[in-house]
C-alpha cells in the first residue's frame, strides 16, 4: 500500500501543542482524515484520528497494523507538514 497524496492544514495563530490537521489518501483509493500533528517533548509527531469511549477513554480509529507503516505515515505527514510551515514564514 503506497501513499499517494497527504493533505496538512496548520492551525492558524496558536501556540499550544496541535499544530495542524491531516488527511492521508493510499493508492488513490482510501483516506483516513483527522490525523492530528502534534508538538511534543521530542519534536512533532503525527497522533491518529481517535474518539472518545464511555469509559472517558481515547481510542484510534485507525491506525497502521506495524511499525514501518507507521514510520512511512509519519514522515510523509511531517514532511507535508514542515514544507507548508515553511511557506507560511
Amino acid at each position: 500500500m503506497k501513499i499517494s497524496e497527504v493533505r496538512v492544514k496548520t492551525v492558524d495563530g496558536k501556540k499550544g501543542k496541535l499544530k495542524g490537521w491531516a488527511s492521508i489518501t493510499f493508492d488513490g483509493e482510501f483516506v483516513v482524515h483527522n490525523l492530528k500533528i502534534i508538538e511534543g517533548q521530542k519534536g512533532v509527531f503525527v497522533a491518529m484520528p481517535n474518539r472518545k469511549t464511555k469509559d472517558g477513554e481515547y481510542r484510534d480509529t485507525a491506525h497502521p497494523l506495524n511499525n514501518e507503516m507507521r514510520k512511512n505515515i509519519e514522515r510523509a505527514v511531517i514532511e507535508e507538514y514542515n514544507k507548508i510551515a515553511a511557506e507560511q514564514k
